[in-house]
């Protein structure tokens, strides 16, 4: 999701003048759609159902469809949509609601959010999705599975600590199951990565960096398509590593880092920590800003955390940008 990210909109991102925007209400069993202005519609939340929505949308004059993120709902009809070229945004559903209540509107229901998506979109124009390739989804799903492993190794380990006997005894088997099983994700990751010529030459690039390892290139390449394709303070905020000032009047706050894709951030955190010790500019840029300037451990290290997805950015961007 990229709605928390807001910049001028050039190029293929410009909205016609005829652009239509249709809201769209998204839940477990239905979807409700509405223009702005228009009669709302009630689709199933099933193959034939978003089947249906979208041939519906494809009539319009210029369709982009506005909907919330849902916790996974949306996924189905969202890669429905981008399959058949229809502009797509997902956005936040807090940006929505406090958008409703600046209108006025507290009055709640499924056809009222579809319309009132709809408003949105056309008032504060939220950036498109960016549709990722086939092989990328793919990639996705597996590292998806790989942090569901990953979440109950935890989770197991922390049982650990007050386990005796054989419920200890079945946590030791059940911890080594899981690492057996994320080993074999791994390698599945790699092989999906070394038969994909494009997954494989954007890996290669993206791991010049020193610090950058198998698992962050598959998560940018699965989680940040836009790398490579925006420039650099929208990839920071993208990622949730962008500074967002706190001022008022004569009143200055410390600037703080927030939103963006924690799925990719939290692997770029524990990249980071890996850089400041094995990358040597990384390491100086780092120990510059803690003993010359100052600053606590993890604003230096969100620092640092900027600093190389930039230099990513850069990396994806221009083929001939090079580290030497």
């Amino acid at each position: 999701m990229n709605s928390h990210c807001k910049k001028e909109l050039t190029g293929p991102e410009r909205p016609n003048p005829e652009t239509t925007y249709v809201g769209l209400d998204i839940s477990k069993s239905r979807l409700d759609s509405a223009v702005a202005d228009g009669s709302p519609r009630e689709d199933a939340n099933s193959p034939e159902g978003r089947a249906a929505f979208v041939r519906h949308v494809a009539r319009l004059a210029n369709p982009r469809v506005i909907c919330e993120a849902t916790g996974g709902y949306e996924k189905a009809i969202v890669g429905a949509l981008m399959e058949a070229g229809i502009e797509v945004c997902v956005v936040q559903p807090g940006r929505v609601r406090h958008y409703a209540l600046a209108e006025g509107l507290l009055a709640k229901n499924d056809r009222i959010d579809a319309r009132l998506l709809a408003r949105f979109g056309e008032k504060i124009q939220p950036r498109c999705e960016t549709r990722p390739e086939p092989s990328a989804l793919r990639l996705r799903e597996m590292l998806e599975y790989r942090r569901i492993l990953t979440d109950s190794i935890v989770e197991t380990r922390n049982r650990m600590e007050l386990a005796t006997g054989y419920l200890r005894d079945g946590l030791q088997t059940r911890i080594a199951a899981l690492e057996a099983a994320i080993k074999q994700v791994d390698s599945d990751i790699d092989l999906h990565i070394s038969s994909h010529a494009a997954l494989r030459s954007r890996a290669k690039r993206l791991r010049l960096l020193c610090g950058v390892g198998p698992v962050l290139a598959a998560t940018l390449m699965a989680y940040l398509p836009e790398l490579g394709q925006v420039d650099g303070k929208v990839i920071a905020a993208l990622v949730g590593v962008a500074p967002h000032p706190n001022e008022s009047g004569g009143r200055s706050r410390k600037r703080k880092v927030t939103g963006g894709r924690d799925c990719v951030r939290h692997v770029l955190y524990m990249a980071a920590l890996s850089a400041i010790r094995y990358n040597p500019i990384l390491s100086a840029f780092y120990e510059r800003l803690r003993d010359q300037k100052g600053k606590p451990h993890k604003v230096a290290i969100v620092a640092v955390m900027r600093k190389m997805i930039n230099v990513l950015n850069h990396l994806a961007a221009d083929p001939a940008f090079s580290l030497a």
